[in-house]
């Protein structure tokens, strides 16, 4: 499933596990307000996810500097879905790229307007209210999470 989170500072995308959905959504019940403060809240529900995007983000950082992004652009171009790099959204081509669902699906967690938007999703809905199990980064656990969004977040459709 492809994930594209934005925040006051920008936009990141990846392609990751569908089940990593219920950490990112459960993690919007905190009312995070940058990235960093929804991987905080995700790392306590599953260990996978802080560690992935912040490694991501580092090579995607060490490979492509402000006006020169072909590193980018040619994993783009060549990259498997399951295989393709995280990515900041630095211009068309990758915002275009963010916008473009896998075969599971596309959700969008806008964290400035507080909305999950649910572009294209064969999964598993997202819902107000729910339970998720931890992951301690190996495997997951019999115990849940329980979470329930703020009404001043909406979830579309």
């Amino acid at each position: 499933m492809r994930f594209t989170i934005v925040d006051e500072r920008g936009t990141i995308s990846f392609v990751d596990d569908a089940f990593l959905m219920l950490p990112l959504v459960a993690a919007c019940a905190a009312n995070p307000s940058s990235l960093r403060d929804m991987l905080e809240r995700a790392d306590q529900i599953d260990r996978r996810l802080r560690r992935r995007v912040l490694t991501g983000l580092a090579i995607f950082d060490e490979h492509n500097v402000e006006g020169d992004y072909g590193s980018i652009h040619e994993s783009l171009g060549t990259a498997p879905d399951d295989d393709e790099p995280l990515f900041r959204v630095v211009d068309e081509r990758t915002r275009q790229r963010s916008l473009e669902p896998t075969r599971t699906g596309l959700i969008i967690f806008n964290l400035k307007d507080r909305r999950i938007v649910q572009m294209l999703n064969h999964f598993y809905a997202v819902e107000r209210a729910g339970d998720v199990h931890i992951h301690n980064g190996s495997r997951y656990s019999r115990r849940t999470v329980s979470y329930e969004l703020p009404q001043s977040w909406s979830i579309v459709p």
